[in-house]
């Protein structure tokens, strides 16, 4: 499902890089469980770009939470945009990366869910979702250190 969802959660964050080295840093898919806790990637089908698959198993205890992407767009070193197609999480994502000056990206991290449970899952929404953009948060926050101390890509 392409169009945006009732859930609704943003995160930003400052990389001291320039965006070409942010870009490729965020799309080593099977590199974002280094930065996003408890979570592995792995790449399904495709290269990594337009038209791939990417699947994100997070694992917190007995908890486990798939998450399929499927990448639409793939305009490097700007933008990145996925439409989360799985069974629970649905509705699209956008990485956007811009360039500040010559070694200062901006990455916004920002998604539109479609929110499980009908009613109940909309009422639910907004005490999940400071989590939600504390999470996004400190992992674009972890992110940026990896990136800064050359450990990404």
């Amino acid at each position: 499902m392409a169009r945006p969802g009732a859930g609704e959660v943003t995160a930003t964050v400052i990389v001291a890089a320039p965006a070409p080295r942010v870009f490729a840093a965020l799309t080593a898919w099977e590199r974002q469980g280094e930065w996003i806790p408890f979570t592995r990637v792995r790449l399904v089908e495709g290269d990594g770009g337009e038209g791939s698959l990417v699947e994100a198993v997070t694992t917190v205890g007995p908890a486990v939470l798939r998450d399929e992407m499927r990448v639409i767009r793939f305009d490097p070193p700007y933008e990145v945009r996925v439409v989360h197609c799985g069974r629970l999480l649905r509705g699209p994502g956008v990485l956007r990366c811009t360039q500040m000056d010559r070694d200062r990206t901006q990455v916004v991290w920002h998604e539109w869910f479609h929110l499980p449970g009908g009613a109940a899952g909309r009422v639910a929404w907004p005490v999940l979702w400071p989590g939600s953009k504390v999470g996004l948060t400190q992992a674009l926050k972890r992110f940026a250190r990896l990136v800064e101390r050359g450990r990404l890509p």
